[in-house]
């Protein structure tokens, strides 16, 4: 009966100190830090600086498209018309300043000579008429009123040749410099308005701004898009990197051009990565103080880290995890 109990205390006791052993081991069992990230990419998002319907989309979602590569075109029926009407205003002005270049038709300097030639007519016979009466009036055959008419008609002509000459000279020189400068002018501005409508309709055909994936459209053919609307997202998957949101008491274990290693579970191999950027300012709190006297709120910095070599098959969304123990050993 005493060998029944002792053999039963030791089994207690057994049990007992298994049990404190396992414990123990559980407490004391060390387990790792992880911090999970988020793969992203820099995202381009296509659109028009004018405003249509979109007439035919030439890519489709999940698509690799190269840089420059057409993605689709908008339908601006009143680009065009404003661009025939600017057309029509530049070949307005171009003749206007073709006109004020080549000054007046042949046949006006030929009328205004022939104006000229028949004042200088008039002119000379005023003068012989003037000296035949003067003559007269000399001799005392006519009165003073016929020598002053026929000074004045001497004076007259005299005033007709001249502004005769000056019509001829303006029409031979043609237009003055600052009406020619004026006329050139509009056509510098006449063309402005046509280059800029020209690049309103070529902006309507919308290009790749870089190589990569099509990730959204967001618009349709047959749709409305107004100026600045994003059409078509493109994800640039030659820049890629890893985001954490990392607590700010492990901040001081990192620093930019810090190499870490990162497990992506959907490739299945660790990857090494190197910090690139660490927020200079906290995004929230991830963990806030219950108690009101000797608790804080421990806020988040975003790191970035970009992979050291190229990654096959990495692609935006996937989750890199990050032992953090390895900053402590």
């Amino acid at each position: 009966m005493k060998r029944k109990n002792i053999i039963g205390i030791v089994a207690a006791a057994a049990v007992i100190v298994l049990a404190v052993v396992l414990i123990s081991r559980y407490l004391t069992k060390h387990t790792p830090m992880l911090i999970q990230g988020t793969v992203e990419c820099t995202t381009y998002k296509a659109s028009s600086k004018v405003p249509g319907r979109i007439d035919c989309m030439k890519v489709t979602q999940g698509q690799h498209v190269e840089q420059g590569q057409l993605l689709y075109t908008l339908s601006t029926p009143e680009l065009d018309a404003k661009l025939q009407q600017a057309e029509a205003v530049k070949t307005a002005a171009s003749a206007l300043d073709a006109a004020a270049v080549a000054g007046a038709r042949i046949q006006q300097i030929e009328a205004a000579l022939s104006m000229w030639e028949k004042a200088q007519a008039g002119l000379e016979l005023a003068r012989k008429t003037y000296e035949r009466v003067k003559n007269l009036y000399d001799q005392g055959v006519v009165p003073a009123q016929k020598l002053d008419e026929a000074s004045a008609n001497y004076n007259a002509m005299k005033a007709t040749a001249q502004a005769a000459k000056a019509q001829y000279d303006m029409a031979k020189d043609g237009a003055r410099k600052e009406d020619k400068a004026a006329a050139a002018a509009k056509v510098q501005q006449a063309e402005g308005a046509v280059n800029e409508v020209e690049s309103y309709i070529s902006d309507a055909m919308v290009y790749s701004p870089v190589t990569g994936e099509v990730s959204t459209i967001i618009a349709e053919t047959g749709e409305l898009v107004g100026s600045g609307y994003p059409v078509v997202a493109i994800l640039d998957t030659s820049d890629m990197w890893v985001t954490f949101n990392i607590k700010e008491t492990l901040l001081p274990a990192i620093k930019i051009g810090t190499r870490m290693c990162g497990y992506i579970p959907a490739l299945d191999y660790t990857v090494e990565f190197e910090v690139t950027y660490i927020s200079v300012q906290a995004d929230f709190a991830t963990w806030a103080a219950t108690r009101t006297q000797g608790g804080f709120d421990i806020r988040t910095f975003a790191v970035k880290a970009k992979p050291v070599g190229g990654i096959m098959n990495l692609r935006p969304g996937m989750s890199v995890l990050v032992d953090w123990d390895q900053f402590n050993e």
